[in-house]
């Protein structure tokens, strides 16, 4: 979006005005001036302290009306599990001949899954999966034995989070083609499951901030008291 077409954008509305979860929404769609399908996001800022291992927010939440976009999926596994993992339309499969590629830099994919025997190989690709966020982990779903039924599960429409270091919880729930109640079924989901997922040791507020824009747009803010209603 021009710097003029975001200026025009963001004298529409109150930018310091909470929103309904809807009106929020259909802000969002009405602002989207990008010449292609802009992604729909959500930063959601937690009150919880991330240095702190019991309070990382992290899983994994499946959008009732998917991503809208193509999930590049590879899958560490051998035999008869790498089988099911191309079976169910995984993008990239392999074991050692995996590894060596992204090593040498491959890392064209979004999401990593692995079966546990695979895990002692990948470890060793902390260096270059960690800092991507592409790391599996059994808290996400992505180190498993039933790699199909994973691969099948993230391609239509399951994602993961996880807290940045500064407590927020940031994840695409569509595009701005969606129709508003399709935003809205993802967006209730994702909240529906980080209030799941709250840490036990958290004290105060839990949710402090919830912002939704389009990728090249301004952003909305939700308030936290009318979710659920």
């Amino acid at each position: 979006m021009s710097g003029k077409k975001y200026s025009d954008a963001v004298g529409r509305y109150d930018q310091q005005m909470l929103h309904e979860p809807a009106q929020a929404i259909d802000l969002v769609k009405e602002m989207a001036a990008a010449k292609f399908d802009e992604a729909v996001d959500i930063a959601v800022g937690l009150g919880v302290d991330p240095r702190k291992a019991d309070q990382m927010v992290r899983g994994t939440v499946a959008l009732p009306s998917g991503t809208g976009g193509d999930v590049r999926v590879a899958v560490f596994a051998q035999g008869d599990a790498a089988i099911e993992a191309a079976d169910a339309g995984a993008d990239v499969v392999g074991a050692e001949d995996l590894a060596e590629r992204i090593e040498k830099g491959f890392t064209d994919f979004d999401l990593a899954i692995a079966t546990p025997d695979m895990m002692p190989l990948v470890g060793k690709l902390g260096r270059v999966l960690g800092p991507r966020g592409l790391m599996p982990n059994p808290k996400s779903g992505t180190v498993t034995t039933d790699v199909g039924k994973a691969v099948g599960e993230f391609k239509g429409g399951k994602v993961e989070y996880r807290t940045d270091k500064y407590g927020n919880v940031q994840l695409a729930i569509g595009k701005t083609s969606f129709g508003a109640a399709d935003l809205v079924a993802n967006f209730a989901a994702v909240m529906d499951e980080i209030e799941r997922a709250r840490p036990a040791s958290t004290k105060g507020r839990y949710i402090n901030k919830i912002t939704l824009s389009s990728t090249m747009g301004p952003g909305v803010k939700v308030d936290p008291a009318k979710i659920g209603e």
